[in-house]
């Protein structure tokens, strides 16, 4: 029992430290296949440490629902990190308190959160950005409901902690049906995250960016907050891609300190992997206009039900 909170608190741990360094590899990388020198690795710490030193701003007309909204940001990803495999191939406490549907609820409470409060505060921007989230968010539901249908399907389980084990144990990884369910996934992240095609997480002047515009009322530690649990929430969601449909091994089979180090590091040179994948496609690819938006979702959505008719069709 104590070793199963001792690896909870670690995987935590290691979502809320490594986040950050994510994103800052993530912008590094970018930088260098553009040719540009770029800021550290690091910078997003030093970041953080800045904001979380300045004042806190809000507008005269905010209600709770501002002043609550960075702590439910920061927070949904942290709970989403107890109900997925983060550093541990066994299930844990809290482990079958939700299957993968519920989990993208808890997930989906900080989104919910950081949208009333850019409307809560009344600029236009945080309205407009706040419209365009929900309307990414409500096309990208159908693909994710199809492909739990389409994990399910294939790996006969919805718990993430079943899902990698059963996956890999009984289909390989070169199975058409799993191939296509993890391309999918993947698209709805690029959408759910905020980055290209879908928005540009590089700009905070642009009409019609999505994600940036929602934080225009918040200052400060509240700032902090909010960019924290984006970050958070883009490496919660990686973790899912990586560590139950595409590349489990490396996670720890036994609570114990030398297997959850091993596993730290093995998370961080997938999550390297991952942020060159992303430095790359945004480096090729320029942001879409919001009216294509509904195109590339669409694709994600054609390539989950093809996994679930080339999986019956397979059967």
């Amino acid at each position: 029992m104590v070793a199963a909170a001792l690896s909870q608190v670690a995987a935590v741990l290691a979502v809320v430290g490594l986040s950050p360094l994510l994103h800052g590899t993530i912008v590094t990388l970018k930088a260098r296949v553009q040719s540009r020198q770029g800021p550290s690795p690091l910078q997003p710490y030093h970041d953080l440490a800045k904001l979380l030193r300045k004042q806190r701003l809000r507008t005269p007309d905010a209600s709770a629902v501002s002043r609550a909204a960075p702590y439910a940001a920061f927070a949904a990803p942290i709970a989403f990190a107890v109900l997925i495999p983060v550093l541990t191939a066994v299930p844990v406490s809290w482990a079958f308190m939700a299957d993968m549907v519920g989990s993208g609820f808890v997930l989906g409470i900080g989104g919910f959160m950081v949208n009333l409060a850019a409307m809560d505060g009344g600029s236009p921007y945080g309205g407009l950005g706040a419209s365009r989230s929900r309307l990414v968010s409500a096309l990208a539901e159908p693909t994710f409901i199809v492909v739990f249908f389409a994990v399910a399907f294939v790996s006969s389980a919805t718990v993430p902690f079943v899902v990698n084990r059963a996956l890999f144990t009984a289909t390989p990884i070169v199975a058409p049906s799993h191939a296509l369910v993890a391309a999918a996934f993947f698209l709805v992240v690029l959408a759910e995250a905020g980055r290209l095609p879908v928005d540009n997480p590089a700009t905070q002047q642009e009409l019609s960016m999505i994600e940036a515009s929602r934080l225009f009322e918040f200052s400060g530690p509240d700032l902090a907050l909010l960019l924290w649990g984006s970050w958070m929430k883009l490496f919660v969601v990686l973790v899912v891609w990586l560590n139950v449909l595409v590349a489990p091994p490396g996670l720890a089979t036994t609570l114990a300190p030398l297997p959850l180090a091993v596993a730290v590091v093995t998370l961080a040179v997938k999550m390297l992997g991952a942020a060159a994948l992303i430095a790359g496609i945004e480096s090729a690819l320029a942001k879409i206009r919001i009216l294509r938006v509904p195109e590339f979702l669409g694709a994600s959505f054609v390539l989950s039900v093809l996994a679930l008719v080339v999986f019956s069709l397979g059967q």
